[in-house]
């Protein structure tokens, strides 16, 4: 597994939410851990178009807010951009992600190709599933609907093979690749997601102005 390296990072208070003019600000944040992913050719989405894909750092975790380990969100795609931007990074391209999550295997989900259990991601689980993409509760419950994100990386069995934590549940990611409409492409699915929105092909989109709590940023940056 490639080393991490730290860099002292930030973006602001309790979940993160600029409202007002005030730039993104290192310090908002907690210290990003960056991840070596070499790049390669992404077979993009269920069509598997071929796309090249740069060797990238990416952080570990989607950004938190400093002191807090919560996901920062409630941000516009502006705001993410500039968020991004604040740590040394960028939001990125919807086929940089895929590859990230996916891999050249093109895992089924990040962790592999195992169906989605609670241990996992934070995903919901209804009672009675037919989401291809849920394998059988190991909770001990019939269901799993989580009302919030949690603190990142607490689901380290379904870290990637190169170790990257919550690419899938807990919060969707924005992308810088745009769609019609004014808004952009998101990707991971939510606590708020059945697991077919965590698959690694699964493209969901959001408007470029809406500030949701599940939707976050994890920031790229080239690996040179």
């Amino acid at each position: 597994m490639p080393q991490p390296t730290r860099l002292q990072a930030g973006c602001t208070p309790t979940h993160l939410t600029h409202h007002g003019p005030s730039e993104p600000s290192p310090n908002d944040f907690d210290p990003v851990t960056w991840m070596l992913i070499p790049g390669g050719t992404c077979l993009y989405g269920d069509a598997q178009r071929p796309r090249p894909v740069p060797d990238l750092l990416v952080a570990q975790v989607p950004l938190t807010v400093a002191g807090t380990g919560m996901p920062a969100t409630e941000l516009t795609h502006d705001q993410a951009t500039r968020a991004a931007e604040a740590v040394g990074g960028r939001l990125p391209r919807a086929v940089e992600w895929e590859w990230i999550a996916a891999g050249p295997h093109r895992r089924r989900f990040p962790w592999g190709h195992e169906p989605w259990h609670p241990g996992l991601a934070l995903l919901t689980n209804p009672t009675t599933s037919t989401d291809p993409g849920a394998g059988p509760n190991q909770s001990g419950t019939d269901q799993q609907t989580p009302t919030g994100p949690l603190p990142a990386g607490r689901f380290p069995q379904g870290a990637t093979p190169e170790g990257l934590l919550d690419l899938a549940g807990n919060v969707w990611e924005w992308t810088c690749t745009p769609v019609m409409g004014e808004g952009s492409i998101i990707r991971g699915g939510s606590y708020a997601s059945p697991p077919l929105y965590a698959q690694t092909t699964f493209i969901n989109a959001a408007p470029n102005n809406l500030r949701s709590p599940g939707i976050g940023v994890r920031p790229v940056r080239p690996a040179i």
